[in-house]
């Protein structure tokens, strides 16, 4: 049987691998199909969506010179739904709102002021802020040396 680029065929599963599954096209000739080529959602293990045995319709995507055949499940039915439905992600992180930082002089400046003022200013309390960091750190310091 000869196999060309672009034919869409039915093969079996005969093995499975972390990276796609092995298809068995025509008695000693098989192919490949990448984890990626299997389904048009996220795969993320083959055993998800294929079983040793299982019959499947390809398309030959590349037959290289030293015999390797590359297929893809996804392409030989393009029109197909999704063969399984994403899964809702639980492992996520509610966001937090980002809070405004309060001016050192305890008043919020009005909302129609500038950017440029906004900025002037929280840039005047955060030197003052790092200044007394600074002041703070190397009155521990010298304590520290010392004692």
């Amino acid at each position: 049987m000869e196999l060309k680029k672009g034919e869409v065929v039915k093969g079996k599963v005969t093995g499975i691998a972390k990276f796609g599954a092995f298809v068995e096209l025509a008695p000693g000739k098989s192919g490949l199909v990448y984890i990626s080529e299997i389904a048009n959602t996220f795969v993320k293990d083959v055993a998800d969506f294929l079983t040793v045995g299982q019959e499947v319709t390809v398309k030959i995507l590349n037959v290289e010179e030293n015999g390797r055949i590359n297929l893809s499940i996804k392409q030989a039915s393009p029109a197909a739904p999704p063969e399984r439905p994403r899964e809702p992600r639980h492992d996520y992180r509610p966001v937090q709102p980002v809070q405004q930082p309060a001016f050192q002089s305890g008043e919020e400046p009005p909302r129609d002021a500038a950017f440029e003022d906004k900025l002037k200013r929280f840039m005047k309390d955060s030197d003052s802020k790092m200044s007394d960091i600074r002041r703070q750190s190397e009155r521990r310091g010298s304590r520290r040396r010392r004692g």
